[in-house]
């Protein structure tokens, strides 16, 4: 609620005029502050509980790096208290809508960004598995060694593609869905589409240009502290039991 609204709310109650400014000073003596709500993916019940179930599994061994290794555009504000930005009741939710018809698909590890491959249309299980042949093996290749596939649980990442990936005997770690922060490659992706904004592009060809470029680019320094803040984020995940992070 806005002052405004709480102090009509208040002198409809009491009787007496309250003025907006009495509410937010008010506010402010008990340590809240009007702030503009975080935007997070709105998690269910169901999803909170496989975020937990997800961190308290992997903080037994994710101290081991060497395994991570291998819709409106209006203002809005809430009042809350220092540390509260992530907790349900002060962020505003954001709900995944398909929009765009240009996609672009890409992998990355501690030791380096992979393959990156531009894609026209509307991806489903087909095109994905053939990604998953063309680019995503290829990229495991080049790493030298053995290593573990995360992808979210988008349909398409689950149907046609468990058989292929038990075929081409990829072990595939389990993921809890509506987790964007917890995966690192959201970040690399955030840096990507900044370093294309700044080249200022005018045209499709050159954002696949500028992208690719940018892409080959990306430092392996980066690429590691992606990875390795995956033990920040486990713990950010079991503080807030299971709710939405700063990731």
């Amino acid at each position: 609620m806005s002052a405004a609204s709480i102090a009509a709310e208040v002198e409809g109650v009491g009787g007496q005029p309250v003025s907006a400014q009495t509410i937010r000073r008010t506010l402010h003596q008990i340590g809240l502050n009007g702030c503009c709500p975080r935007r997070k993916p709105l998690p269910k019940m169901m999803h909170k509980k496989a975020r937990k179930e997800f961190a308290e599994d992997k903080q037994t061994w994710i101290k081991d790096m060497d395994y991570w290794n291998s819709g409106s555009d209006d203002v809005k504000s809430v009042w809350r208290q220092p540390g509260e930005e992530y907790k349900d009741k002060c962020v505003l939710p954001t709900v995944k809508h398909g929009g765009g018809s240009v996609m672009v698909w890409g992998c990355t590890s501690a030791a380096s960004t992979g393959e990156l491959q531009f894609i026209e249309g509307t991806m489903n299980a087909n095109m994905y598995c053939d990604i998953l042949t063309q680019s995503m093996i290829p990229s495991l290749l080049r790493l030298g060694r053995r290593a573990v596939f995360q992808h979210d649980n988008n349909p398409k990442h689950t149907s046609k593609t468990t058989a292929l990936l038990k075929k081409l005997m990829v072990k595939v770690m389990d993921w809890p869905s509506m987790s964007p922060d917890l995966n690192p490659i959201e970040h690399l992706w955030g840096i990507l589409k900044q370093m294309v904004v700044e080249r200022k592009v005018s045209n499709i060809h050159q954002l696949r240009d500028v992208a690719m470029e940018a892409w080959k680019r990306t430092p392996v320094a980066t690429c590691e502290a992606l990875v390795n803040s995956m033990l920040k984020r486990i713990k950010a995940v079991l503080e807030n039991d299971g709710g939405h992070t700063k990731y």
